[in-house]
């Protein structure tokens, strides 16, 4: 109790906490374009429920890992040595979550492009078979970037109750902005193909991270940025179109 009440009272460890909320909310932005995108594809009675139970997933996963920090940090270490480079546990987990992400997303765009070929979308058509497969696989991605998340925690900062206090923050902030990307997402399907290149990229560079080749976490996030501005933009003259054409016709 008396070393909560000393951080609370160091400047240092405010900093470190807000630093660390920061990067938690952005490192979830990953997590929660990939649940937006697979819920949005349940029936709209279950998408809130899966959304919920997936962040929820997310939260007591990235909890758990934090009771484990010490096994945690040892993922870093490796346990076997391939084309020059030492592979940890950490690397494995990112090239499986990489690897996965860049089938998803590929087979998404695949289904997107050819709406007719609906017999290879494996979310099933039963709700039931449909509800169990995202949760399965939110549950798949939560691991991935939860470990991700973790140990960049344990990087930045020594103190257990900052970790706690930046996870349940980063959490809550994605818990409140799942059900409005996921409507923006849904409400705007140009928007479905750029979300699911960027899980492409973001597959890609998870691939890359865990083959020892680094990505600067800034780069990644900017082009994002840059993609989105850009579609905003795209969106904002197909509506100023749309009113142009609309007011034409009523004059006519």
């Amino acid at each position: 109790m008396q070393d909560i009440i000393a951080l609370t009272q160091d400047p240092a460890a405010w900093v470190a906490l807000v630093t660390l909320i920061v990067m938690e909310v952005v490192l979830g932005i990953d997590n929660l374009i990939f649940i937006s995108i697979l819920t949005n594809k349940l029936p709209p009675e279950n998408r809130e429920k899966a959304r919920r139970i997936g962040i929820g997933l997310a939260l007591a996963m990235r909890l758990g890992l934090l009771g484990t920090v010490a096994w945690i940090v040892q993922l870093t270490q490796p346990v076997f040595e391939a084309f020059g480079h030492g592979f940890s546990w950490k690397d494995l987990i990112l090239i499986a979550g990489g690897l996965f992400l860049v089938w998803k997303a590929t087979k998404e765009i695949h289904h997107n492009v050819d709406p007719a070929d609906q017999h290879e979308d494996f979310i099933a058509s039963s709700a039931t078979q449909g509800f169990a497969a995202a949760i399965g696989q939110i549950l798949l991605l939560d691991l991935v970037f939860s470990v991700d998340s973790i140990i960049t925690a344990v990087g930045m900062t020594p103190h257990l109750p900052i970790m706690v206090v930046a996870v349940v923050v980063a959490v809550a902030v994605m818990l409140f902005a799942a059900t409005p990307l996921a409507n923006f997402i849904e409400h705007n399907p140009t928007i479905v193909m750029l979300a699911l290149s960027f899980l492409l990229m973001i597959g890609t560079t998870l691939i890359a991270e865990g083959m020892g080749f680094h990505v600067p976490k800034g780069y990644v996030y900017a082009a994002m940025a840059f993609s989105g501005l850009v579609e905003v933009l795209n969106m904002l003259a197909r509506n100023r179109r749309k009113k142009k054409a609309a007011g034409s016709a009523s004059l006519h």
